[in-house]
């Protein structure tokens, strides 16, 4: 294949392992549910709103972050959250994916009439819906979509964030923050498997939110529930902090996968005074990350919009996560806050790391060989092949192919 287009990049199958639904969803539903609802937000205009929240570029994760409550603010009803995980399946669909795990924090999403097990259901609905509408008519040139649904932990939170919270804070017999996180991700972990026990394809657990300060050996009790009750786990990690936070991570949270992983080669990152050696430290993690095939999940523009020393993705670690034989995948975290899409995410790197043609298809395709897929391993392998298969044939179609 002598050139990776735009258009060949929209056509194959692809895979989004990172993506927030209350950060996905379309700019007009946002402004629509934000007036039904009586949601205040800076601008009712798509202009206006890019220009005060959805920016090209933050201060820091913390500003990134800030947006979010206006999403989740318009996403406290189950419609609403059926619609939007509805219109996100379609969206992704039809940009080329063809697989996606979609993740949310439905303790953000609890109100004084909603409890989880609801909340979780109705993004099951919203995706299922467009699963079965987008599936109708797949042909033997293409191929289905599937998804899975990742439940988020939050590292930190407050009673102004949601009723759950408050509630749980109110119910708290100890001062100590630190407890209350660990005692809400518990309790997420424990629905999430019951859930994925009658049915529903929960496929994994993640913790999210902020990072500097609030490591994640404090929800160790609940990655220790889903270890033991084979649930997978992803954390975000290396972030908004250094390489002992992915080892932390890996070692005490068991996580199959790593969101983000940016930091993974910074020294200047380690704020651990026990790290003497700290070029070998990394030099051991990251070879430990790349025996073990722990997948970094990396998205792209959201790191530059979040790191400020990253001026263009030339300077973003991805290809050296790559040339040291990490198992990478890509994925959009946010497609609103980061106004972006996964044809876009790919196209970028095309245009800006010295990628081979089979650095980028194993990047591709490490979307579906490091899923979580919500199935039996021989089914997952059958549909590995499939977007295999398709790749190649379309790759072979291209000029020089």
């Amino acid at each position: 294949m002598s050139k990776i287009t735009e258009a060949f990049i929209r056509k194959i199958p692809k895979a989004d392992l990172h993506v927030h639904l209350d950060g996905s969803l379309r700019l007009p539903t946002l402004i629509e549910l934000a007036k039904a609802g009586g949601v205040g937000l800076p601008s009712y205009e798509d202009t206006g709103l890019n220009e005060l929240v959805f920016k090209a570029r933050y201060a820091n994760l913390g500003e990134y972050l800030a947006g979010f409550a206006y999403t989740v603010g318009v996403l406290q009803t189950l419609e609403n959250l059926e619609r939007a995980a509805f219109e996100l399946a379609e969206d992704a669909y039809a940009e080329g994916v063809r697989y996606m795990e979609v993740r949310f924090a439905p303790q953000l999403h609890v109100t004084h009439s909603t409890e989880i097990g609801a909340i979780v259901r109705a993004v099951f609905q919203g995706l299922e819906g467009a699963k079965k509408q987008l599936n109708a008519a797949v042909g033997e040139d293409d191929m289905p979509f599937e998804y899975g649904i990742i439940l988020c932990a939050m590292r930190r939170f407050s009673r102004q964030m949601s009723p759950y919270y408050e509630r749980l804070l109110n119910r708290s017999s100890t001062s100590s923050m630190r407890y209350s996180y660990a005692l809400a991700s518990l309790a997420l972990v424990k629905e999430a498997v019951r859930l994925r026990d009658e049915g529903l394809p929960i496929v994994g657990f993640d913790l999210a939110g902020e990072e500097a300060g609030y490591p994640a050996i404090h929800h160790k009790a609940a990655f220790q529930y889903a270890h033991r009750n084979f649930l997978r786990k992803t954390v975000h990690a290396g972030e908004a902090y250094g390489p002992e936070s992915i080892f932390q991570a890996i070692t005490e949270c068991h996580a199959n996968r790593i969101g983000h992983g940016t930091f993974l080669f910074s020294e200047q990152a380690i704020k651990l005074k026990a790290i003497k050696d700290k070029k070998l430290y990394i030099e051991q993690l990251s070879e430990f990350i790349a025996n073990q095939r722990i997948t970094i999940e990396v998205c792209p523009t959201s790191n530059l919009q979040t790191i400020p020393e990253f001026k263009t993705l030339a300077d973003h670690p991805l290809q050296q996560m790559i040339d040291s034989g990490l198992s990478v995948s890509i994925g959009t975290d946010n497609r609103l806050v980061s106004r972006t899409t996964l044809t876009q995410e790919f196209h970028s790197l095309v245009q800006h790391l010295a990628l081979s043609d089979s650095q980028f298809r194993d990047l591709v395709l490490a979307g579906f060989k490091r899923s979580f897929f919500p199935g039996p391993f021989d089914e997952k392998r059958t549909y590995v092949r499939r977007a295999i298969d398709l790749y190649d044939r379309l790759a072979a179609q291209q000029p020089g192919g």
